[in-house]
Order: C-alpha cells, then sequence, then structure tokens
C-alpha cells in the first residue's frame, strides 16, 4: 500500500478568513497603536513585520497567526489577553 504525498496548505474551497474578526483586530491594534502615540512603522519594527503587513493587519485584510498576536502583543507591551479583549469590545460595539 502506497502512502499519499503531503501536500502543504489547505484543501481546495476551505477558507478560514472572517472579515468582521480581522478588522475588529485590525481596529484594536490601531486603538492601542495610537493610544500609545506609536506610529504604524515602530510597531511593525518592534513586532519584527514589514510596516506593508502591519498596515494590512490594522486595516482588516490580513488575520495574523496566533506567534503573530502574541508579537504584535509585546510589541504594544500589553498581554495578548488585552489584545483579544480589545479585539472583542470592537465586536461589540460593531454589533451595536
Amino acid at each position: 500500500m502506497q502512502k499519499r504525498p503531503v501536500q502543504a496548505g489547505r484543501p481546495a474551497g476551505a477558507t478560514t478568513f472572517d472579515a468582521e474578526l480581522a478588522q475588529a483586530f485590525g481596529a484594536a491594534v490601531r486603538a492601542l497603536r495610537s493610544g500609545q502615540g506609536m506610529a504604524q512603522e515602530a510597531l511593525a519594527h518592534r513586532a519584527g513585520i514589514e510596516r506593508s503587513h502591519m498596515g494590512k493587519i490594522e486595516r482588516g485584510e490580513h488575520i495574523p497567526s496566533l506567534p503573530l498576536i502574541f508579537k504584535i502583543a509585546a510589541a504594544l507591551e500589553c498581554g495578548a489577553t488585552d489584545l483579544m479583549a480589545a479585539t472583542e469590545a470592537q465586536l461589540g460595539s460593531a454589533a451595536a
């Protein structure tokens, strides 16, 4: 019996992108960053990513991976739980 090769990536047609969640997370990041008077470029540098990638995250065009969420939280000098709480608050205000 032959083993099938493992293919990287998701199956065709599968999607994990949730626009509402991505926008809420981005708005939370932007609010925390702006509240600290930090430039987007400075946050991106602290998190170890490109400024353009941070812009996509803040605009809700990209949902970051779990390790990147922790890096962004550290760069904002807050916990990942604080970042998630801010995201939940954004989701709540979007639903209202």
